[in-house]
């Protein structure tokens, strides 16, 4: 997301510095030459703040947008260093409180006292739902005037134009007859794959269909030993990570999203954008959102197999028309997206 935010921004045109921290992974390389690329020394946000000081202090720059809980801490810590005025944002792109339910109280509250202390000195806090939005302000007792809604910018025209790239797969041809359901994301706790795995096998007791998870993560050899325990192990392949997933998205008969928390489910929206049926647990935060409370496609339970299996099974006899999914996330496209932040951000001309 931060990738395309950066290409939306130089096109705008602004003149964009992106200070980055462990320069590395599969997005460096989709950041835009025309952008001003500073690859910081420092390995971890907390031991960025000098460098970051000495930047503010010698650009002067109009805005800056911090990314995530610690680099938004590092970059106001950074800001009282250089004795700067430097408007800063942060960014928080998932439900904090979800985020944390399962990790330890003292850690949660940790989190939490942090953010109540030093979130009220942003400029704005750019939160990417409605959700997010209002589990900030839950944790923080922020004015709601300083939290504003950015949609991500998830839809660009190279995702819609790649959608269109052959997938070297039988069960993706134009011969197949059977209906692919696709998720994608983490082989983590998060997107809860166990659940969709045994919804899956659910509808495969009542009709045909195949599954194909796309991503990479810790629970594979769980994921594939429990398709294996409920009998479609041979229905079922995850070919890992992808760097073209849209094409494999855009030729499935559904996709879903499993997650058990998000912030904006990029999954699910560059789905509807490319006019594929959807379905989704009713997840903190997002998918009511972007579904309008279930009127445009199903939402569904978290964890609850029975409601996910009878959902997949109604998309995949009735889906909704295309059209209506498309005109759902048009907020979600690149240069609409940026324009907001350019506006939040105070940099508009």
């Amino acid at each position: 997301m931060i990738a395309n935010l950066c290409q939306a921004l130089v096109d705008a045109p602004i003149d964009l510095d992106v200070l980055l921290i462990k320069a590395r992974g599969p997005y460096v390389d989709r950041l835009p030459d025309s952008a001003n690329i500073i690859s910081l020394r420092a390995r971890h946000s907390l031991t960025s703040i000098w460098e970051v000081s000495r930047y503010l202090k010698k650009e002067r720059p109009d805005a800056l947008l911090a990314i995530k809980h610690r680099g938004i801490l590092a970059a106001l810590r950074a800001r009282q260093l250089a004795r700067t005025d430097t408007p800063i944002s942060g960014r928080i792109g998932t439900t904090v409180s979800a985020a944390l339910a399962t990790k330890s109280s003292r850690r949660r509250q940790r989190w939490y006292r942090a953010m109540r202390k030093h979130y009220p000195a942003l400029e704005q806090l750019v939160a990417v739902s409605q959700g997010v939005a209002d589990d900030v302000l839950d944790i923080t007792g922020m004015s709601e005037s300083r939290v504003s809604v950015v949609r991500n910018p998830t839809i660009t025209p190279e995702m819609l134009a790649a959608a269109n790239a052959p997938v070297d797969h039988p069960w993706l041809s134009a011969e197949g007859s059977i209906p692919v359901i696709m998720g994608v994301g983490r082989l983590t706790e998060q997107k809860d794959f166990a659940t969709l795995i045994a919804a899956f096998a659910r509808v495969r007791s009542q009709r045909e269909a195949r599954l194909i998870i796309l991503g990479d993560g810790g629970l594979r050899d769980e994921l594939i030993a429990q398709a294996t325990t409920l009998g479609v192990e041979a229905h079922i392949v995850l070919p890992g990570f992808q760097s073209n997933p849209w094409a494999w998205m855009s030729k499935a008969a559904v996709f879903a999203l499993s997650s058990r928390w998000e912030g904006s489910p990029n999954t699910l929206t560059e789905a509807m954008a490319l006019g594929i049926p959807v379905v989704s647990t009713d997840c903190p935060s997002g998918p009511t959102e972007l579904l309008d409370g279930g009127r445009i496609a199903p939402l569904v339970e978290m964890g609850d197999i029975d409601a996910l299996a009878s959902a997949l099974l109604s998309v995949l006899a009735a889906a909704p028309r295309s059209e209506e999914l498309t005109e759902a996330v048009s907020a979600y496209h690149w240069d609409v997206s940026a324009a907001a932040y350019i506006k939040t951000l105070g940099l508009s001309t």
